[in-house]
């Protein structure tokens, strides 16, 4: 592991969140297939996620600082598409503040446990599998394509579950953390 900060798979991590800004536009534009064009922005966007990935390991460049900016350049681009989708009335409010709810308590946890024990968490499969539901869910809400709507609405109910999952595995992950921390 490198205590690089600049590296190539952090590059790419900081630039998901600048896809931030053509996502945006072709969301909230009037031209033709605005809504297919942010779809289309979106899946580079994930690409990008899992680029990053891929190149950390594969350029041995895996780091804290890559620990800390991948997941955080997630949160912060599902956060702000979530709320773009809200503003176009496409998902419900409620959603948002459960996966910026969730989203917040992790990061929270995660700084306890970085303070305290002086370890970057990282995701965790559940994790995992919860945020790739959840861009599934904005994803559909994205491209608003009336067939696609069974599709949508299951997607959204399996993040529901995935994302409360996840969160008793890191509320685990922080509690047993605790425990250790209180033992040495």
């Amino acid at each position: 592991m490198t205590d690089r900060i600049w590296t190539i798979s952090n590059g790419i991590s900081i630039a998901r969140v600048l896809f931030l800004i053509p996502l945006a536009y072709c969301l909230f534009g009037s031209f033709e297939n605005h809504r297919l064009w942010a779809a289309g922005v979106l899946v580079v966007a994930v690409l990008t996620d899992f680029l990053d990935g891929y190149l950390a390991r594969r350029f041995h460049q895996v780091s804290e600082m890559g620990k800390i900016v991948d997941p955080l350049a997630d949160k912060i681009a599902v956060g702000f598409l979530g709320v773009f989708l809200v503003a176009l009335g496409d998902i419900p409010i409620w959603y948002i503040v459960v996966v910026l709810v969730r989203d917040g308590f992790i990061l929270a946890g995660g700084i306890y446990i970085k303070k305290k024990k002086n370890i970057v968490t990282q995701s965790n499969w559940p994790g995992k599998f919860a945020v790739s539901s959840i861009a599934l869910y904005l994803f559909f809400s994205t491209m608003l394509i009336d067939s696609l709507e069974p599709a949508r609405t299951f997607s959204l109910w399996l993040s529901v579950f995935l994302m409360t999952f996840s969160l008793a595995v890191y509320a685990q992950r922080l509690f047993i953390g605790r425990l250790v921390a209180k033992e040495q």
